[in-house]
């Protein structure tokens, strides 16, 4: 008779991802997992499969949270402008506290880049981050906030591309005045 599950799988996901994000995958042993997480090894294959598999969770999992959040944000934003500065600059902060962190999207994409099941998680998050800021910068040139000749499109990847380049600085260190003022010509490309 198997025995119930002992623990909270969305709890020990979201540790798993704190772990994951903080050291990359490499960096975080079997052992690590389970004393985070506070479960035994049976516990974790039994609940995951495999410290690949339980990866693939938190990644998916740090997605709902971060770039869905960010596409609802967009998705409800009255004025995109508003809304685009918010979020870069609440990245921008975030970077600032903690620069070791940075984005598990960014993180996933350069280590794990050979993985196709992480290749593939980190293709989606960037296509509805493009799809979210491409509709809220159709919106925006349908109330006339954005200029009719700006290609919603184009800009959409132009940011998606952007957001990426500005996590990547933010673990470089490069500091305040750099990423405000790379936020700052971000931002002109609306005008």
């Amino acid at each position: 008779m198997a025995r119930n599950r002992e623990f909270d799988v969305d709890k020990a996901v979201d540790r798993a991802m704190d772990l994951f994000w903080r050291r990359g995958y490499a960096a975080t042993s079997l052992q690590d997992l389970l004393g985070e997480m506070s479960i035994g090894s049976g516990s974790l294959y039994a609940a995951f499969g495999s410290k690949e598999a339980l990866y693939a969770r938190a990644l998916e999992r740090y997605c709902s949270v971060y770039t869905y959040g960010f596409a609802e944000r967009l998705e409800n934003a009255t004025d995109v402008r508003t809304a685009v500065r918010s979020v870069l600059l609440e990245m921008v902060e975030a970077d600032l506290a903690e620069p070791e962190r940075g984005c598990l999207v960014v993180n996933a994409a350069t280590e794990r880049s050979d993985d196709p099941t992480t290749a593939d998680r980190v293709a989606a998050a960037l296509r509805l981050l493009e799809s979210a800021l491409a509709g809220a910068l159709e919106r925006a040139k349908a109330r006339g906030e954005l200029s009719p000749d700006k290609d919603p499109a184009e800009l959409a990847r132009f940011l998606t591309t952007f957001v990426q380049g500005l996590r990547v600085v933010g673990k470089a260190r490069l500091g305040r005045a750099f990423v405000d003022d790379a936020v700052s010509t971000a931002l002109r490309a609306l005008d």
